[in-house]
């Protein structure tokens, strides 16, 4: 049986049909211009003039019928027909950029059977931003036809999108949905009058979509960045057509802002929990001066379950909360109780980061416990890692942090292994006031002890060498930093592993703590600078 809510949105998806199928009195050009505020890059303006879309580590050959359904990853098909790309061709700015820019709009609008991802609401929403946002750049100085055709697919899909809010997604992809709504709201409001359903979800959406302490609900730094990006733009637009943020906006973008502060390593760049990468500092920067508010307050990352220490020139960041629920861990890495260390500039111990969009056989190795600078019993993940989101996972997750005489300490505890082992891993971090040691201890609590492994995963710009008392790891930064790490209760050995949190992989090493079955369960560690 259908809900009320679902019959509703029904009836209103069936009169926008109606409407488009009735009208075609669509505006020349658009009432109010619209500029896109985010910087483009012109290496992947002339991959694309060359019939090549480059994005989060993959390439896709754009050959005719590319919006058509296609044998892709779902973020590259989303990326593909939500043409948040124009900002590159555009970056590039020459005369080829501006024809292929149009080609590709004009395919898109003259795919008579359209992957169907590219009429979701979100993709649907970004397709309206990017298309109103770079009009002037492809279609002012188009032909009288091309420019019609445009404005007109510009209406019908702005009715469609109205017509089906609020959407059913539940992440930071409803936040892209009413984006695009308020774009084209403005840009073509005696077509479009649709900005009070704007207004009118958008608070609630807030409200669910924000953890008290302005983090994300998806609790990605990636996933932060983009919503970050979309209220600003949402208040922007609020703003150019002369209508008043709610203030519920305005609280959510300055929390927001704060919590995006405080997700960023010493070199400007994010922390890589739940399928982040490092990101450019100057993006998150252009970000962040767009936001506005309180601009040097940083978020404490406590309901989130994020936590933050910091001393002198030291900062540790730790995910001692729960995954993301069903619905909205589509993001969501099998990395509870995982740890970043930075000094600085310079980043030490990481998480391997996040999969390309084209995946292959990274998707399920990257978001595995074992890519992350935690523990890891008998090679089992902590939380099952799906196609889409997870399964099995910690049902309980404990943390807490202490200010003490002379240190910072976050204890935490989840489950994740309990109904596999019977298992409870306990994990103790403490950071001296000074910054220049960091204290850690591990236990797995279990009726029968378990094998175990703990690694803290490197830079690729640290290099390791086990010194001579095979009891601790030298780790070297480029900038001359020293920091020996020791271990007791584990033998300690130095390893390969990969890092995912730029642009290309890099091959980076990993210090492995190894605990056997018959072997204690409960082992110390340090970080001291030297």
């Amino acid at each position: 049986m259908n809900q009320p809510g679902q019959f509703s949105r029904n009836a209103r998806t069936l009169l926008a049909r109606l409407q488009n199928l009735r009208s075609h009195n669509a505006p020349d050009a658009p009432a109010l211009s619209l500029r896109d505020p985010w910087p483009g890059d012109p290496g992947r303006g002339a991959r694309l003039v060359k019939a090549e879309l480059e994005f989060a580590g993959a390439v896709l050959p754009m050959p005719a019928g590319v919006f058509q359904p296609i044998g892709a990853t779902a973020v590259l098909r989303a990326h593909l027909h939500g043409f948040t790309w124009l900002r590159d061709l555009r970056a590039l700015g020459t005369d080829a950029a501006r024809t292929r820019a149009r080609t590709l709009v004009s395919a898109f609008m003259d795919t008579e059977t359209l992957d169907p991802l590219g009429l979701t609401p979100d993709v649907t929403g970004a397709r309206l931003a990017a298309w109103l946002g770079h009009y002037d750049f492809f279609a002012a100085s188009a032909d009288d036809d091309f420019r019609q055709r445009l404005m007109s697919r510009l209406v019908m899909d702005a009715r469609s999108l109205s017509a089906i809010l609020p959407v059913e997604v539940r992440d930071g992809r409803a936040l892209t949905a009413l984006k695009g709504l308020a774009a084209a709201s403005v840009a073509m409001p005696e077509h479009v009058g649709n900005l009070p359903r704007v207004l009118k979800f958008l608070p609630p959406e807030l409200e669910r979509q924000f953890f008290p302490d302005g983090c994300h609900i998806e609790r990605s730094p990636a996933a932060h960045l983009a919503a970050v990006q979309d209220l600003t733009e949402i208040r922007a637009l609020l703003q150019a057509h002369g209508a008043e943020p709610p203030v519920e906006l305005l609280s959510a973008i300055e929390k927001a802002a704060a919590a995006l502060r405080a997700l960023r390593h010493g070199d400007g760049g994010l922390a890589l929990f739940n399928g982040a990468k490092e990101e450019l500092p100057s993006l998150i920067d252009l970000v962040l001066a767009q936001a506005g508010r309180a601009r040097g307050l940083v978020s404490p990352l406590k309901s989130s379950g994020l936590y933050r220490m910091i001393a002198a020139k030291t900062l540790v960041l730790m995910d001692a909360g729960l995954p993301a629920p069903a619905g909205l861990d589509r993001f969501a890495h099998a990395g509870t109780l995982g740890f970043e260390f930075s000094w600085g500039k310079e980043r030490l111990i990481t998480n391997c980061g996040a999969a390309p969009a084209n995946a292959g056989g990274w998707g399920t190795a990257l978001r595995s416990t074992a890519a992350h600078s935690t523990l890891t019993i008998a090679d089992v993940s902590s939380a099952e890692v799906l196609e889409q989101g997870l399964g099995r996972r910690p049902a309980e997750v404990h943390a807490e942090r202490q200010d003490i005489a002379g240190g910072q300490w976050i204890e935490a505890s989840h489950n994740g292994w309990a109904k596999l082992f019977g298992a409870i891993h306990h994990r103790r971090i403490g950071l001296a006031d000074n910054g220049e040691e960091l204290l850690g201890e591990d236990l797995i609590e279990a009726e029968q002890p378990q094998p175990f492994t703990i690694r803290f995963h490197l830079h690729p710009n640290v290099t390791a060498m086990i010194q001579q008392d095979n009891e601790a790891v030298l780790l070297r930064t480029p900038g001359g930093l020293g920091f020996r790490l020791r271990a007791e209760g584990a033998p300690i050995s130095v390893e390969e592993s990969v890092y995912f949190g730029q642009a290309e992989p890099r091959r980076a090493e990993q210090v492995v703590l190894t605990g056997h079955q018959d072997g204690p369960q409960h082992v110390k560690w340090s970080i001291t600078k030297v």
